[in-house]
């Protein structure tokens, strides 16, 4: 039988990513503006929540919204002409993530002198963008109602790696499926220090605790 050599690689293959993310935290800390990583499946309602949330807090932060996407400025447009805020495309070449290099050189061409606040609206994906760190000071996620309530079943990781967990379209609850509680069992379950907020932006329930959390943890 031939003998198979065993090499036993030890250092994180994410480890060139990890340390351009820690640049890139700390170079934002700097000129005090504080990175939200905004996560979820497609279809879960980001885009409609950012503009909503922002148009409750642009009077007290300046914000700005980076938009991932394979194709098209749909989403960037959608956010600037809710909100009136700056908002850019990124597209990111036909990956299911944006990693802290490609957020860097975004952020160099967007500039972030003039914010205080800036939303990283991240691909939709429930697996890739959970991988890598962006270089944000908060990682958060969306869990709309529609999607079931076993999501954190399946997707561990990306409900691990996050400071807030929205379960969203919470007004249509009569019309699904969804068991609220047990989906913050799950949820707890990888991650005890999670904050959890049911929220529907179409009625604007929940949304007051959304904006409480962004108060809390900007610049922390």
């Amino acid at each position: 039988m031939a003998k198979v050599r065993v090499i036993e690689v030890h250092e994180n293959i994410f480890n060139t990513n990890n340390q351009e993310a820690d640049a890139l935290r700390k170079r934002l800390k700097d000129k005090k503006v504080t990175m939200i990583n905004v996560m979820s499946s497609p279809g879960s309602g980001k885009t409609t929540l950012l503009s909503h949330v922002i148009n409750e807090i642009k009077e007290d932060y300046k914000v700005g919204v980076m938009d991932v996407d394979i194709e098209t400025s749909l989403d960037a447009q959608k956010v600037a002409d809710f909100t009136g805020v700056p908002s850019i495309q990124i597209h990111n070449g036909g990956l299911c993530h944006i990693d802290a290099e490609m957020t860097t050189r975004a952020v160099d061409e967007f500039g972030v002198d003039d914010f205080d606040l800036l939303f990283l609206e991240n691909i939709g994906n429930l697996v890739c963008p959970a991988e890598f760190d962006t270089g944000a000071h908060k990682n958060m996620m969306i869990l709309s109602v529609p999607e079931g309530d076993d999501k954190p079943l399946k997707y561990p990781l990306m409900f691990s790696v996050c400071d807030l967990v929205i379960i969203s379209k919470i007004d249509t609850l009569d019309y699904f499926d969804f068991d609220i509680d047990q989906a913050k069992v799950n949820i707890l379950n990888l991650n005890p220090n999670a904050k959890i907020i049911c929220l529907s932006a179409k009625t604007g329930e929940g949304m007051n605790e959304f904006i409480q959390w962004i108060k809390e943890n900007k610049n922390n």
